[in-house]
């Protein structure tokens, strides 16, 4: 038997609004919700090793992808761990602005990965502010995940946008989703939902396992494993 890769176990976090949408196809961001839960995936952040977005977040949203409580900031680092999770974006052209502050902001490590034929270019624009990986062409989440396991990723929080979400549902390489719903619909069909269309391998007939569902705020957590508990045996 072929033994699996190893790789990290993998977390995706997003808030929703009831109808399915994480933002509207307006300039402003929609903010989903509210302080509590921004506290709750604060402290889910400073229980990993890195946080992984797409670049359309980068380039919306301007993250800075931190551990904001100074107490959990000093816990990593009596852990002996870095202040910061790491900080990943899976991009295909490599066209990252170094001024964001993904890379501008805090002590953490920055990891961009991009097709082979991007990583000159990014690298070149980049500079110091990142490393630049390979990741294949088409680019490949299989292969960005082991990447991430040599470097000591154990886990990882992918916090977005749809296309990162889909991406890495689709390939079956989610462990758990963490799925916030708001009280408010959107309503609008251009705005970017959750996930896009795909073969997902937890779709009909395939459920997942709910394993915690509570109030945060006014909105509603919701936790799944895609999988049995015990099927560890591809993560580091």
């Amino acid at each position: 038997m072929t033994a699996r890769p190893r790789r990290p176990r993998v977390l995706l976090s997003v808030a929703t609004s009831v109808d399915g949408y994480i933002d509207t196809a307006g300039p402003e961001r929609l903010l989903l919700s509210g302080e509590e839960d921004f506290d709750r995936v604060d402290a889910e952040r400073a229980g990993c090793d890195a946080i992984l977005v797409g670049a359309g977040t980068l380039r919306r949203d301007d993250p800075r992808l931190l551990v904001r409580s100074a107490e959990r900031r000093a816990a990593r680092l009596a852990a002996g761990l870095p202040e910061h999770p790491a900080k990943v974006v899976l991009t295909t052209s490599g066209d990252l602005d170094p001024a964001a502050r993904f890379f501008t902001t805090g002590p953490a490590e920055c990891l961009v990965y991009c097709p082979g034929r991007a990583v000159p270019g990014a690298a070149a624009r980049l500079e110091d502010a990142a490393t630049v990986v390979d990741a294949g062409d088409p680019l490949d989440p299989v292969r960005v995940l082991a990447d991430l396991a040599g470097r000591g990723v154990r886990r990882l929080m992918v916090e977005g946008g749809g296309g990162m979400h889909t991406l890495f549902l689709t390939a079956g390489l989610v462990d758990e989703i963490q799925l916030v719903v708001a009280p408010f619909f959107v309503g609008d069909p251009d705005a970017p939902r959750f996930v896009g269309p795909g073969t997902f391998p937890h779709g009909p007939g395939n459920r997942m396992t709910p394993v915690e569902t509570r109030l945060v705020g006014d909105c509603v957590l919701i936790r799944w494993l895609t999988r049995p508990p015990a099927h560890t045996g591809d993560h580091v």
